[in-house]
């Protein structure tokens, strides 16, 4: 989870005047209770903007707007995947049957234990047994299970409960399930298997809850003396869309109602695993959940792949959603070396990794006379699935040495079979086709503010762009206001651009509320409730208020805003590299700003990280370890030229030139032979967080050469040259807002859609024309979220604290005035004649 990014352009420039108004929406949290306003009609403000129906642009991609699932915070395990029992196979820890527990009653005693003898199959490495040493009077021995941190049972719900269990010769009762409290004083659901067969059986049973309760416990009991060894304990729920071996009801609602174009899967970090051996196998993972091994998953917990490849298609398939299958290409993710180090399978021995991949999609594509077809329609699914898009590796740019030896395999092999398939690649690879591009973003609010024009000076002849992964995760506490309204800013910028953008998903999705690693995320949960943050109800008002035409806006009266500028001190770095500086030199206007030949020691520098050291004329870094930095102090630089000498003397990559430094998480530099020495970009970093401006392009550099290089910054135009030869050349424009705004026109219906994001701490007027248009209604509908404070969040006591509120705007027509909350999301829906 990691950022890859391009141009940032301006988009708009507000001053705010208070005028009066009574179009001013009301301020509602909770329920979405339909409120009137009255627009203005034409009344002067301080924006005007017009709206270009009589212009309109490009078609806006119909999966724009879809999610990414991933296998992190226990999202599946004890979240969407319905499976209430925890270790149901026993293989969590081989020490004891971690998740389970004795109970004794009625004066029994006995014990519980692991074996691994004589299992139910070979996909299963251990089995409990319940031991019964003296049953007593009546009396039994139980193995209890509290879920994932608690199990749920509602009043009249039926719960799906299946077994493997196998008695030892000398144990003649049977077995009773039940839910009970967690004292074992009351039982809410029970069940019986009155007498077991000889050997490994299935048992299933139905266990019909009388009473709700929020904290229950499962017991599976034995009543005679003797051994009874189990297997595979599985209780399922009611599930969405009563699929067996299916969803939790509440969170698979929470994401249709997102209305989902495509679902990408399975990760994430989570495809590539910590290591080849631990990575994401989806051959393991369909079928009978008794043949899953199940796996550990590098965010620190086991799964047991109970969901599937096959469930993920089906889930896509019940939302009306595409599927989006990530491959693994035998690179591991490996988050627990700061070195970056990573295992790979030999390039000369992806032809198995391969074959993976187009078996995968034979599987959920293939006619059923083909064999992984033919399995599919076992497995409940003769028809096919429809597969159209398949990413080849996960983030693997952050390996690009090793990525582009092995895309161009996985290409052609599946294009060579499947020539439909749209093929979407980590990074761009040079001198190879490339359908799109998977670009990631994490940061804080500003910077998605900041880059809501990114995508406006995109090359239109380039690949096309998906943006896999995106979230304000800086500042963001566990998904607050402020976070939705940058992310809200950022999407009306990926609408406006969808001729280019073509996807786009937030990540991540689910956080289990009691294993939360990644933070902020769209749904929180826990095992009795759940709430939507700010974040997911900003895409959910997008993805359903999309229209399929982006018509032009143009913005008038919007008051002089000084020309931005690229402004702070410089410095220099490496990476994973060893390096020796020389000569540097900042001048701006004819005049020398700062110089140092290294030639005596300066207190102008100041290090951060690494080992900098003044010898032989040099300034040197010689650890190679990643982001090792050491600046100089120049608060209002600006407008200057950079010059100096390099020298790489040993590690991975090249040298990085800072400039615009400001303090340690907001910088520019230039990357000079990055990403395991394969390219040069210039990399801008907000809040810690860096992403690309302008383009990388292909470049290396060589260990024991002198380099020139110089740098050029004009306000936000960066010219930067390796040895007299200009290689980048691009523009940071940044969109100062408070207002971010996009519109569009639902064909079908003849609405034309304003979104308006307000990120302000004082509401904002607006006049909206609206030219080309006919048989205007006089009535929009208008869905806001809006908060009084950007720190404002949702949570298991207040789950719609900020949510959004549906009002009827009257007094709407070819020009108006509406007023925008502050710290506010505003869709307008606005009838028109088709």
């Amino acid at each position: 989870m990691f950022a890859i990014a391009a141009v940032i352009a301006a988009l708009v420039f507000i001053a705010a005047i208070w005028l009066p108004k009574v179009a001013k929406p009301q301020q509602a949290q909770g329920e979405a209770a339909k409120q009137h306003d009255r627009a203005e009609v034409g009344k002067s403000s301080a924006v005007h903007l017009t709206v270009r129906a009589d212009q309109p642009g490009h078609a806006i991609s119909s999966s724009l707007y879809g999610v990414f699932f991933e296998e992190i915070n226990h999202a599946g395990e004890g979240g969407l995947y319905a499976e209430l029992i925890a270790n149901r196979s026993f293989e969590d820890d081989p020490s004891g049957p971690a998740g389970w527990s004795v109970v004794r009653q009625g004066g029994a005693k006995g014990s519980l234990s692991l074996t691994s003898d004589e299992l139910l199959n070979s996909a299963q490495r251990e089995a409990m047994q319940i031991h019964v040493t003296d049953a007593g009077s009546g009396g039994r021995v139980g193995a209890e299970n509290d879920g994932f941190w608690g199990i749920r049972v509602d009043e009249g719900a039926s719960y799906n409960l299946s077994f493997y269990a196998k008695p030892d010769s000398g144990y003649a009762g049977g077995l009773t399930a039940a839910l009970e409290s967690l004292d074992g004083t009351t039982t809410y659901a029970a069940a019986q298997v009155k007498s077991l067969e000889k050997g490994w059986h299935l048992y299933k049973l139905v266990l019909q809850a009388n009473a709700s309760q929020e904290d229950a416990r499962f017991v599976l009991y034995a009543d005679h003396t003797g051994t009874v060894t189990v297997d595979v304990v599985s209780l399922f729920p009611p599930t969405w869309n009563g699929r067996p071996n299916g969803l939790r009801t509440d969170l698979a609602q929470k994401v249709a109602d997102l209305t989902p174009r495509f679902v990408r899967f399975p990760g994430g970090c989570f495809v590539e695993g910590d290591s080849v051996e631990s990575a994401y196998q989806w051959k393991k993972t369909i079928g009978n959940i008794a043949d899953r091994a199940g796996h550990w998953d590098l965010w620190g917990y086991r799964v047991t792949d109970g969901l599937g490849f096959h469930e993920f298609l089906q889930w896509a398939e019940d939302m009306g959603a595409e599927p989006l299958y990530v491959a693994n290409i035998g690179i591991s993710h490996k988050l627990d070396n700061p070195a970056g180090n990573y295992t790979t399978v030999p390039i000369d021995q992806l032809n198995p990794w391969i074959q993976d991949v187009l078996d995968a999609i034979e599987y959920a594509n293939g006619p059923v006379t083909t064999k992984w077809g033919a399995l599919r329609a076992k497995n409940g699914h003769p028809e096919p699935f429809n597969l159209k898009y398949v990413e080849i590796g996960n983030e693997n740019n952050f390996q690009m040495s090793e990525y582009v030896q092995r895309y161009p395999l996985f290409y052609r092999a599946i294009k060579a079979k499947y020539p439909d398939i749209t093929l979407i690649a980590d990074a761009p690879v040079s001198g190879q086709p490339v359908d799109m591009v998977d670009e990631h973003y994490y940061s804080s609010p500003q910077w998605f503010r900041e880059n809501a024009g990114k995508y406006d000076q995109y090359d239109r002849n380039g690949p096309k762009i998906y943006v896999g992964e995106y979230a304000a995760t800086v500042g963001a506490g566990k998904g607050n206001l402020d976070a939705a309204l940058g992310e809200a800013a950022f999407m009306t910028g990926l609408e406006r651009n969808s001729d280019i953008v073509r996807m786009a998903s937030y990540a991540p999705l689910f956080v289990n509320d009691n294993d939360r690693r990644w933070n902020p995320d769209a749904i929180v949960f826990n095992h009795a409730q759940s709430y939507s943050t700010p974040s997911y109800y900003v895409q959910q008002m997008f993805s359903n208020n999309k229209g399929d035409t982006w018509l032009p806006v143009d913005a008038e009266n919007n008051g002089a805003v000084p020309k931005p500028k690229i402004i702070g001190g410089v410095g220099l770095g490496t990476w994973n590299t060893a390096v020796e500086y020389d000569d540097i030199r900042i001048t701006s206007g004819g005049k020398t700003l700062f110089a140092d030949s290294f030639g005596k020691p300066s207190d102008a520098w100041h290090p951060l990280n690494g080992s900098w050291s003044l010898e032989g004329g040099v300034y040197k870094q010689t650890e190679t370890i990643p982001d090792a930095r050491s600046t100089v102090i120049g608060e209002d630089w600006s407008d200057y030229t950079i010059t100096l000498r390099a020298r790489k003397t040993a590690g991975a990559e090249g040298m990085l030139i800072m400039f615009g430094v400001k303090d340690p998480d907001n910088y520019y530099w230039w990357n000079i032979g990055g990403w395991g020495n394969t390219q040069h970009a210039i990399e801008k970093a907000v809040g810690g967080a860096k992403s690309i401006v302008g383009k990388a392009v292909p470049g290396s550099v060589e260990s024991g050469k002198w380099y020139d290089i110089k740098i050029i910054v004009e306000g936000t135009h960066i010219r930067c040259y390796l040895d007299g030869q200009l290689v980048i050349d691009a523009t940071d424009s940044v969109s100062p807002g408070p207002l971010y705004y996009t519109a569009s026109r639902d064909t079908a219906s003849g609405d034309v859609i304003v979104k308006m994001v307000n990120t302000a701490d004082q509401d904002k007027a607006v006049h909206l024309s609206l030219k080309g248009l006919s048989n205007i209604a006089g009535e929009a509908e208008a869905t806001v979220l809006s908060g009084d404070d950007p720190s404002m969040e949702n949570d298991f006591e207040h789950p719609e604290r900020i949510a959004p509120v549906k009002r009827i705007a009257s007094g709407i027509g070819p020009e108006f005035d509406y007023t925008f909350p502050k710290y506010s999301v505003t869709v307008l829906r606005i009838k028109t004649g088709k």
